[in-house]
């Protein structure tokens, strides 16, 4: 008798489940059991696979003869047998047991309801809803590998709250992998396939219609997106107008993203066109800055018209990491013009401004107010001439995409756009009676224009002879100084005799003894590349080793700069600056010469997983207080207030016994008296590094350069960089990330693993406070160097830190703002709230 009621207690649970979609109050799921949806499309149930013998929760498509599992609730948390049970409480939780009794996953939800459902939906949604039908929790809201129709993918703005594709470890493994699709909210929003935190794949900014690079390919009958952005959210759905095809998109095991439908003759899935990325152009940067990848092309990498390869020797040998500089750098004071290239993927927009209220022809005009402004656009296809992005930052990420591309206005010279290829003049169909009248015009006109260009010529090659005779007294009175060892002063180079005393002496050094040091700039000696040009390793006979800056003419700086740093580090004595110890300049070679420093820059240690190891936290600890006493000197001990203006981890050098010094002044300003500050309309430094008042407004003052101390400091704690950080649990960068850690008591976490190891926890904890202090979003509220010294050497109590001055998402919607003065568009690009 009890052996019959046990049969037919187990054939009455089979009948329950086999028929159920829902999961009933404290009546557990086990193993080998199932609910499946009302339609039968999906079913929910325990599944091992590929070979492993682990169980997992999931749901897969249950008409489909390949088991193909669309969402894993345990991925991280594997059963080791098939003793799980899936149960549902009355206070409305999911909850995964193990045959011990303990959860090992639940649906966490954050609203409750005493009677509540647990039910698998027709879209593959499993949903615990109230009585009135109000989703209390969704496994839509937690995606894993798969988007199904109907789910929606983005990011909550308001809480961060962010719903992405993960890829499976591997085909036995779902657990969370190396590639993640996500949304990037800042500047325009675009979604992204990253690898780590590494861009892989960029989808390009919404059109109206679609992405630029996003599978969206699907066969009659049909399909519609539904994409949404602004303050709240930012997300993307599609759906099926026949609910009978089987569709669904999936981050794969090697990043790509593949859009899929299940076949019923061949049974099976057929991947349709749209998998990204589909070739060598859609890996991102791939052709770097300012060019144009062309999958079609033997050499897929070109320059934009009227760009010229930076490197052009590695360029040549299909090396393209170095990208592509201007042939003539804009200048603001002198007149622009726009130059249209059709058919393109829009550059990376997370550094741009958008507003969707202005049309075209007032955002070009926006663009050529704003000097900081490389390019502008309409991003929408659709036929409305209303909408305008505009690019502030360098112009990465552009492919050929012929007529499915979009058309871009890219600032150029004036006397380079002109003779644009792009540009290209149409032909004249001229009729013969016709042609014979021009060509008498014609004639006339070149004998009178010859007539004006020999005045001209006249007037040109008489000042110019003038300039070529200034120009050797000039060199001729250098050379003279130099060969004759007396005074070798630079002021006697660009100053007047009125202005010489504000220009120190400066070592010249003949360009022989450079070449003889550097072995002719041997590539075996090169030490890197900035701004400025390539930095070589010397030695110079019977003397030091020397580190030589060689002015590119491919650079962004010049004269100004040049004389800036010259001035600046000549004048400056401080074990933590870097010592000039000279400077060459010679027929057109402009160059300066430092103390060599073995150690290279602080970022070569930092933001590498191997050379990182080498900086534990007595090290670390002693290169924070360095730094800390030469921007106290810059800032308060030095004849001049000085305001560096770019400090980052690439401007920090290391000597010998690891002892830091700020290198790099060629944006630096210098005050007198009480001055503290300044405004300027050309805002020059490094995003990530930038204090919003400066990056947004152009004020710039001593806690600039607080600011950028404080984002070094945690970038030093965390070995993670600022911009271009990235967290699966919300949309800040660095600076968010810190914040969040902070408020909820988890500051430590930041702290890179190794560090722990070797570090004093009170100095460590101390740090980071500090840091978050320095990086206040208003000026007032951050401590001046000579706080951070005493808050840094002593136990005095610290003021908490307010939020911090991060970037957030850059958008607007009002059509207001395109109105908006020059600055007050830098102001949108650098919301920090």
């Amino acid at each position: 008798m009890e052996a019959i009621n046990i049969h037919f207690f187990l054939f009455f649970i089979l009948i329950l489940y086999g028929a159920a979609d829902t999961i009933p109050v404290d009546q557990p799921l086990t193993d080998g059991n199932t609910i499946i949806s009302s339609g039968g499309k999906f079913e929910l149930g325990f599944f091992s696979p590929g070979t492993s013998r682990k169980r997992y929760i999931g749901i897969w498509f249950s008409k489909v003869s390949i088991q193909t599992v669309v969402w894993v609730a345990n991925g991280d948390s594997p059963l080791n047998d098939r003793n799980g049970m899936l149960n549902f409480t009355r206070q409305g939780i999911l909850t995964l047991l193990n045959g011990s009794g303990h959860v090992i996953w639940s649906s966490n939800a954050t609203r409750y309801a005493q009677n509540s459902t647990a039910q698998l939906l027709d879209s593959g949604n499993l949903v615990v809803r109230d009585a009135t039908v109000n989703y209390l929790w969704q496994s839509f809201d937690y995606p894993t590998d798969t988007s199904l129709p109907g789910m929606e993918v983005g990011i909550d703005l308001k809480t961060g709250f962010r719903r992405s594709l993960w890829s499976w470890k591997s085909t036995n493994d779902p657990s969370r992998g190396e590639f993640t699709w996500t949304f990037d909210p800042h500047g325009f929003p675009q979604p992204f396939i990253m690898n780590g935190s590494i861009e892989r794949h960029r989808f390009g900014p919404w059109n109206g219609l679609g992405f630029a690079s996003a599978p969206s390919r699907l066969p009659s009958p049909g399909y519609k997106y539904t994409y949404v952005s602004n303050p709240e959210k930012i997300s993307i759905m599609y759906e099926l107008t026949d609910s009978s095809i089987f569709a669904r998109v999936v981050m794969q095991l090697d990043g790509v993203l593949q859009l899929s439908l299940w076949n019923n003759q061949t049974q099976n899935w057929d991947n349709y066109f749209g998998s990204a990325p589909a070739d060598d152009c859609d890996i991102y940067s791939r052709c770097h800055g300012y060019s144009l990848c062309n999958n079609g092309n033997s050499s897929i990498c070109s320059c934009l018209d009227q760009f010229e390869p930076k490197n052009p020797t590695e360029w040549a040998r299909e090396n393209w990491s170095s990208g592509c500089v201007r042939k003539t750098t804009l200048n603001c004071q002198k007149k622009v013009k726009f130059l249209k290239y059709p058919g393109i993927k829009l550059p990376d927009t997370r550094f741009s401004w958008y507003n969707q209220g202005v049309n075209l022809s007032t955002c070009e005009e926006l663009c050529l107010r704003n000097c900081s402004c490389a390019a502008y656009a309409n991003p929408d296809i659709t036929g409305t001439n209303e909408g305008c992005l505009l690019w502030f930052d360098e112009l990465i990420d552009i492919r050929d995409l012929g007529a499915s591309g979009q058309d871009i206005y890219i600032k150029l010279d004036s006397s380079q756009s002109e003779n644009s290829s792009v540009e290209k003049v149409k032909k004249l169909r001229i009729s013969l009676p016709l042609a014979a009248s021009i060509l008498l015009l014609a004639l006339c006109l070149i004998l009178y224009i010859k007539q004006k260009k020999k005045k001209k010529k006249k007037k040109k090659k008489k000042k110019k002879d003038q300039d070529q005779d200034q120009d050797q007294i000039r060199f001729g009175e250098v050379k003279s100084l130099f060969s004759s060892g007396k005074g070798r002063k630079i002021s006697e180079m660009f100053y007047t005799n009125e202005s010489k005393d504000e220009v120190p002496d400066v070592p010249l050094f003949d360009f022989a003894t450079i070449l003889d040091a550097t072995d002719n700039f041997s590539l075996n000696n090169k030490l890197g590349e900035g701004g400025f040009g390539p930095v070589y390793k010397g030695m110079l006979k019977e003397g030091p080793e020397i580190a030589v800056k060689r002015l590119s003419r491919y650079s962004t700086q010049g004269t100004d700069e040049f004389m800036n740093e010259v001035i600046f580090i000549a004048k400056l004595q401080h074990r933590n600056l870097v010592k000039l110890l000279g400077c060459c300049i010679q027929a057109e070679e402009t160059m300066l010469i430092y103390e060599y420093m073995p150690n290279s820059s602080l970022d070569w240690f930092l933001f590498d997983r191997d050379r990182s190891l080498l900086l534990d936290w007595p090290k670390c600890f002693h290169i924070i207080n360095g730094i800390v006493r030469g921007l106290l000197y810059l800032h308060q001990d030095s004849r001049l207030r000085i305001i560096h203006r770019d400090l980052k981890p690439s401007n920090v050098l290391l000597d010998i016994d690891m002892n830091p010094k700020i290198s790099d002044f060629g944006t630096a300003r210098s005050f007198g008296g009480n001055e503290t500050g300044a405004r300027t309309t050309r805002v020059v430094g490094t995003y990530g590094y930038m204090s919003p008042e400066y990056a947004a407004e152009g004020k710039f003052s001593v806690k600039s350069d607080v600011y950028s101390f404080g984002v070094l400091v945690l970038e030093i704690l965390s070995g993670k960089r600022n911009r271009g950080f990235f967290h699966p649990d919300h949309h800040h960068n660095l600076l968010g990330h810190v914040w969040i850690l902070f408020r909820e008591g988890r500051s430590l976490e930041l702290i890179n693993a190794h560090l722990r190891e070797s570090s004093n926890l009170s100095q460590v904890q101390r740090s980071f406070h500090v840091g978050l202090l320095c990086v206040q979003h208003c000026p007032e509220d951050r401590p001046t160097m000579a706080s951070v010294l005493l808050m840094l050497s002593s136990d005095i109590p610290l003021p908490l830190p307010k939020e911090p001055g991060f970037f957030t998402k850059a958008y607007s919607s009002s059509s207001t703002q395109g109105e908006s003065s020059v600055n007050e568009i830098s102001i949108t690009m650098l919301d920090a709230r």
